[in-house]
């Protein structure tokens, strides 16, 4: 059963402000959101806002319009983020790939805090390296399409060193949002910048209908989805796969201990929110600088970059094809490298826990493998229905994209995420408070009274 105050967001943030501790991370949370939200309004020096205002209005219903739904307004007002985190996700993506096959990256894997710090500094060098590639070819993109007011090597150099110190202030404080707030400080990042356009998405909505652009059923039917597909995302991420599990009876010293019965819970969607965060990654930017650099361009290379950008434009088959099997993947990869069924088994081994029917080792870890493969299959179609359904609203019904699949998944996905650690921060303060009143109450380790 579900904890009732995760149902309730505003008693957990009633309680946390009663903490100085958790409420100075929400404040420190808060802070850094407004200082990403300033940033998405700084432009890049030597554009100029009437022709970038001009693309975008022309592009606004391509795949321009979805990553500057990702991006928070940054790509659309060519602003210092304008790389966003991508370049970021896009690094971890080949990291933590690479770690599996590469040997010494595996032995990093192993060694526990330092090996992930060692993963976590090639992480940082690797969104460097991407952040320069993607902003030299966006700033020499904006400079073929004639929206540079002094086009010349000075613009690429200042465009390129300014939106990569973007990318990179992003990522350091994704990293201190983990460490100093609550919840994951990426993934919070990309929810500030979906959530701010909302307000702007509904304004357009109500003007579409007003126009006759938009009929009133379909902004029925619109509600309806949203609203289904929010409750139902709710839903599947409580659910839960529990594999009983029991403890045998043992000794410790002079004592024997009754054997014990508990579970295992694996959750339906085990990777969460980062499939189609992934999948968004490595199939939305790389067409949108196609789309940059191809545009106006009679080389044979720009035609090319046209020609990919038109192929997986957004709403365009070749694009849903490659979404749906890039988060299919996604879901099993992420599953596959944060948890270990071998691994599991043998913990429960030496701790002297069995399943029920399966013997201990080898056949556990085989079990376990199994319930895990068709939880993260159904997982999977979950994901890939959620973010691909009511994208057809979007592409057929010209409904704005903060409202597709997508984008209510990982509002919904990281808003609970952050109040499961919020309570969890929370918890930390109550439980020394527990233990005081159970000793106030004559209460002993060992929970009898004391004499």
């Amino acid at each position: 059963m579900a904890d009732s105050s995760v149902s309730n967001p505003a008693s957990v943030l009633g309680d946390a402000a009663r903490f100085g501790d958790v409420r100075k991370r929400l404040l420190f949370l808060l802070g850094g959101l407004i200082v990403y939200r300033i940033g998405t309004y700084i432009p890049v020096p030597g554009i100029d806002p009437e022709r970038v205002a001009g693309f975008f209005r022309d592009n606004a219903e391509t795949i321009f319009g979805i990553v500057n739904m990702f991006s928070g307004g940054a790509l659309q007002r060519l602003s210092i983020f304008t790389m966003g985190v991508m370049p970021y996700i896009s690094a971890s993506i080949i990291v933590q790939m690479m770690a599996m096959v590469v040997p010494q990256w595996m032995e990093y894997r192993k060694e526990g805090e330092s090996g992930r710090r060692k993963l976590t500094e090639i992480t940082r060098y690797g969104t460097l390296g991407l952040a320069l590639f993607q902003s030299f070819v966006t700033a020499s993109g904006l400079q073929q399409q004639g929206m540079v007011v002094a086009p010349g090597w000075q613009f690429l150099f200042v465009a390129t060193i300014t939106m990569t110190t973007g990318a990179m202030f992003l990522m350091w404080l994704g990293e201190q949002i983990t460490e100093r707030g609550v919840g994951n400080g990426i993934s919070m990042i990309i929810l500030g910048g979906i959530v701010a356009g909302f307000p702007g998405a509904i304004g357009r909505t109500i003007e579409q209908i007003n126009t006759g652009e938009m009929s009133g059923l379909l902004a029925i039917v619109l509600i309806v989805v949203v609203l289904a597909v929010t409750a139902f995302c709710v839903f599947v991420e409580r659910a839960q796969r529990r594999i009983p599990v029991d403890y045998a009876k043992r000794q410790v010293g002079r004592r024997m201990y009754a054997g014990q019965t508990t579970h295992l819970p694996f959750k339906l969607n085990m990777s969460g929110v980062i499939p189609p965060i992934f999948a968004s990654s490595l199939l939305l930017f790389p067409a949108t600088i196609a789309g940059f650099a191809g545009q106006n361009s009679d080389t044979w290379w720009g035609n090319a970059l046209a020609t990919f950008s038109a192929t997986f434009g957004y709403g365009q088959p070749a694009h849903i094809t490659a979404y749906a099997v890039l988060i299919i993947f996604f879901c099993f990869f992420y599953t596959a490298l944060v948890f270990n069924a071998r691994e599991t088994a043998d913990n429960l081994k030496k701790s002297g826990a069995f399943i029920r029917g399966i013997r201990p080792g080898q056949q556990t870890g085989e079990y376990i493998d199994k319930v895990l493969t068709r939880l993260t299959l159904w997982g999977a179609v979950y994901i890939t229905a959620v973010c691909l359904l009511p994208e057809l609203l979007v592409v057929k019904g010209g409904v704005p994209f903060v409202f597709g699949g997508t984008s209510l998944l990982i509002v919904v996905v990281v808003a609970m995420d952050f109040f499961s650690q919020l309570q969890a921060h929370l918890m930390s303060h109550h439980y020394p408070g527990l233990l005081k009143k159970a000793n106030l109450m004559g209460y002993g380790r060992s929970g009898a009274p004391q004499s």
